[in-house]
């Protein structure tokens, strides 16, 4: 699963970031279901960039969410892929 993680997390890395205009705030969470059924990717983006991330009507996210999820799939895990500018994480309550 391991290897998985790191194959997607570079994956998600290297297609964004030639659309964003700040790179190096790019920022790659990842967490993985107890059962290690399932792993969630978090891409956060300054909040200028995630509109460019996300393309018109979505479909470049669409597109990458795709791809993320066919890999995972392809070794019998869930992929979930999130998009988030880093206001909205700020503005998330602290977990316990």
């Amino acid at each position: 699963m391991k290897q998985l993680v790191e194959s997607i997390g570079r994956y998600l890395l290297a297609v964004t970031t030639p659309l964003i205009k700040h790179p190096e705030a790019a920022e790659l969470r990842v967490a993985s279901s107890p059962a290690g059924d399932l792993v969630r990717f978090r891409l956060i983006l300054k909040q200028s960039d995630v509109a460019r991330v996300i393309g018109r009507n979505g479909m470049t996210a669409s597109a990458i969410r795709s791809m993320a999820k066919a890999a995972g799939e392809k070794m019998g895990f869930k992929v979930i892929v999130h998009i988030l500018s880093d206001e909205e994480v700020a503005d998330e309550p602290a977990a316990n």
